[in-house]
Formats: C-alpha cells, sequence, structure tokens
C-alpha cells in the first residue's frame, strides 16, 4: 500500500505529541476484511485511572483537483476503517488526519462540516513541520 505523501509528518507529528507509534500501518483484520490504516498509536491516560488512550490514523492529503472528490473518498474510508476497528479494537478512536492549510481552507464549508458532524469524524490537523496543530472530537 502507498504511503500518503504527509505519512511521515503525522507520525513525526505524533511522537512530538507524546504517542508512541505502535503500528505502521495499523493492519484491521475484522468481518472478513484485512485493510490497513496508516497508523496506530497510544499514549497513556493521565487521569485518575490507569490505562492508555488507543487511536488509529489515516493521513490524507487531498492534492487531487476535486477537494469534493478526495472527501468523499476520505470519507468512505473513514467509515468503511470505523466499522471494521469498532469489530477489531472497540476502545481505539479513529483519526482523519488533515493537514492545517486543507483545513482552513475546505472544512469550514458548510456541506463538510454537516458530513463531519453527521458521522462524528474524528480530526486531528497537522503542519508541515511536524506538528500537531489540533485534536478535534
Amino acid at each position: 500500500m502507498a504511503k500518503d505523501i504527509f505519512h511521515e509528518v503525522v507520525k513525526t507529528a505524533l511522537s512530538k505529541d507524546g504517542w508512541t507509534i505502535t503500528h505502521d500501518p495499523y493492519r484491521i483484520l475484522a468481518l472478513g476484511k484485512d485493510v490497513q490504516v496508516d497508523l496506530g498509536a497510544e499514549k497513556p491516560i493521565i487521569a485518575a485511572e490507569k490505562g492508555m488512550e488507543r487511536i488509529a490514523v489515516e493521513v490524507k492529503s487531498f492534492i487531487n483537483p476535486s477537494f469534493t472528490y478526495d472527501f468523499h473518498l476520505a470519507l468512505g474510508q473513514y467509515l468503511n476503517y470505523l466499522l471494521l476497528i469498532e469489530e477489531q479494537e472497540p476502545e481505539r478512536e479513529l483519526y482523519l488526519a488533515v493537514s492545517e492549510e486543507i483545513y482552513e481552507t475546505h472544512f469550514h464549508n458548510l456541506a463538510i462540516q454537516k458530513a463531519i458532524n453527521r458521522y462524528q469524524i474524528k480530526i486531528v490537523v497537522f503542519d508541515p513541520t511536524n506538528l500537531i496543530k489540533q485534536w478535534i472530537k
């Protein structure tokens, strides 16, 4: 499977944000499917209880001429991965990683916001300097 052009940027950004990369890629073996999400990571939960917070991150660059086309592909992939992750490891949260530029330019569009809200898409916004800018749940 080909890695997204921002794969290493997001991987480094997650590490800088305190995450331990546990899977590269994160394989999903559920419901008769064998697919790969870009990254799996975990981070100790700092709270009154012990445990680990686990995530899977699908990185998308949105480099095609049509943002709408890329978004539809990303949305379908996200929802399919979410379904499979819920079967394999329900405590792991799935995030869609997008660059700060793409997020600021396109993700405030009303139609995009409606889809994000309807399907409860979790987003991690990063910048090219390998930093996580925002977690959106």
